[in-house]
C-alpha cells in the first residue's frame, strides 16, 4: 500500500506521532456518565473554536448530521437543503428514515442554496408540512470542495431569522473553507445554529466528528446520539487525537490546498484533461473523463496500475483529494502517471 499515491480522500490519512502519543497517554473515564476528561476537553475546545456554547463528540460526521436533524425537527416536518449535499446524497436517507423529515431542494449550483427558493418554501406553507430546518454544506463535497461564499450564507441566515427557522451546517471540512477565504472559522459558524465538523478528514485524526450548538441543543442532541448508538465509554483514547488535530493540524491545511492547485495546473496541461483552475478552492479536483474517451471506472483502473488511487464520482467523473500524507513529490508522480496514460491513449 505504501507505494501508492492515495488521492481517494483526506479520510485515508494516518494519525501523526503526536496523535499516537496523546492516545496512548489519554486520561479516560466513562463518557456516558460525562466522566471522560479527554472527551470533555475536546468538546470544550471544539465549542470554543466554533464560537458555540457546547459540543458533542460523535464517531462519524453522518451521525453528527443525523443527530442534529433529529434534534432540530419533529418527525413529519420538512428540511431545506441542496440536491447535491452530503446529507441528501450520501447519508443513506437518514434525513427521512431516521429523522422522519422530507427534504425540500433549493439548489443554486456550486454548493449554494437559492435564497429566493428558500424564502418561497418558507412563505408557501398551505397544504404542506411545516418546514423546520435549513441545512447547508461548506465546503461542498460534490461541488468539488468549493467554498460557499459568506454572502450566500448570510443571505440564507437572514431569511432563516425572519421565519425563525434554524440552520444546521454540515461543516465536515469547514476549516478548509475558513483557510481558503482567510477568516476565523467563527466567521462561518456565526451564520448557523449548529455545526458538525469532522476531525478525521483534513485534520487527520483517526476517528470522530463534533456537533456544536447551544447548551440546550447539545443536551437534547445527546438523546439522539444514544438512539443512534453513538454513546461511547472510554472514548478519550480517540478523542485525544482530536485535540491534537484542532491544535496542530488546522494551520497546515493551506499546504493541501497549494498541492491541489499544483496538481490541477499540471494536469490541465495534458491533452484531454480540462480543469478550471479557478474552481479548485481547497483540496479537491474533479475531472470529466469524457474528453479522454474513457469512463471513470476505466480511468481509475489505469491509474491504479500506475500507482495512483482516485475516487470514482459518477459515470464520467473522478475526484482527487490532497491530504497531509500526499507530498509535493507525490503530486509530481501523479502528474507523470496521468501523462503516461494520456500518451498511451494517443
Amino acid at each position: 500500500m505504501s507505494n501508492f499515491v492515495d488521492l481517494r480522500s483526506d479520510t485515508v490519512t494516518k494519525p501523526t506521532p503526536k496523535m499516537r502519543e496523546a492516545m496512548m497517554k489519554a486520561e479516560v473515564g466513562d463518557d456516558c456518565y460525562g466522566e471522560d476528561p479527554t472527551v470533555n476537553a475536546l468538546e470544550e475546545l471544539a465549542a470554543q473554536k466554533l464560537g458555540k456554547e457546547a459540543a458533542m463528540y460523535v464517531p462519524t460526521g453522518t451521525m453528527g448530521n443525523t443527530a442534529a436533524i433529529m434534534t432540530h425537527i419533529q418527525s413529519g416536518e420538512m428540511v431545506i437543503m441542496d440536491s447535491e449535499c452530503h446529507i441528501y446524497y450520501y447519508e443513506m436517507a437518514n434525513v427521512s428514515s431516521l429523522a422522519g423529515a422530507m427534504p425540500l431542494l433549493a439548489s443554486a449550483g456550486e454548493g449554494c442554496l437559492d435564497p429566493d427558493k428558500v424564502e418561497s418554501y418558507l412563505l408557501n406553507t398551505r397544504h404542506r408540512p411545516k418546514t423546520s430546518l435549513i441545512c447547508m454544506e461548506n465546503t461542498h463535497n460534490r461541488a468539488g470542495g468549493r467554498v460557499v461564499p459568506l454572502e450566500n450564507m448570510e443571505s440564507i441566515y437572514n431569511i432563516a431569522q425572519k421565519f425563525e427557522v434554524p440552520i444546521h451546517l454540515d461543516g465536515a471540512r469547514v476549516f478548509n473553507a475558513a483557510t481558503t477565504i482567510g477568516v476565523d472559522v467563527k466567521e462561518i459558524s456565526k451564520y448557523t445554529d449548529s455545526v458538525m465538523f469532522c476531525l478525521s478528514k483534513g485534520l487527520s485524526a483517526p476517528v470522530g466528528s463534533v456537533l456544536t450548538g447551544t447548551s440546550k441543543f447539545i443536551q437534547k442532541a445527546r438523546i439522539a446520539r444514544n438512539r443512534l448508538g453513538g454513546a461511547m465509554r472510554q472514548a478519550g483514547v480517540i478523542a485525544a487525537a482530536g485535540i491534537v488535530a484542532l491544535q496542530k493540524m488546522v494551520d497546515r491545511l493551506q499546504e493541501d490546498h497549494d498541492n491541489a492547485r499544483t496538481l490541477a495546473k499540471g494536469l490541465a496541461e495534458l491533452d484531454g484533461i480540462d480543469i478550471d483552475i479557478e474552481k479548485v478552492d481547497t483540496n479537491m479536483i474533479m475531472i470529466d473523463t469524457r474528453p479522454l474517451g474513457m469512463k471513470a471506472e476505466e480511468l481509475a483502473g489505469e491509474l491504479n496500475k500506475r500507482g495512483v488511487k482516485i475516487s470514482i464520482y459518477g459515470l464520467h467523473t473522478i475526484r482527487l483529494v490532497t491530504n497531509k500524507d500526499v507530498s509535493r513529490s507525490d503530486i509530481s508522480l501523479t502528474i507523470e502517471a496521468f501523462r503516461d496514460l494520456v500518451n498511451n491513449l494517443t
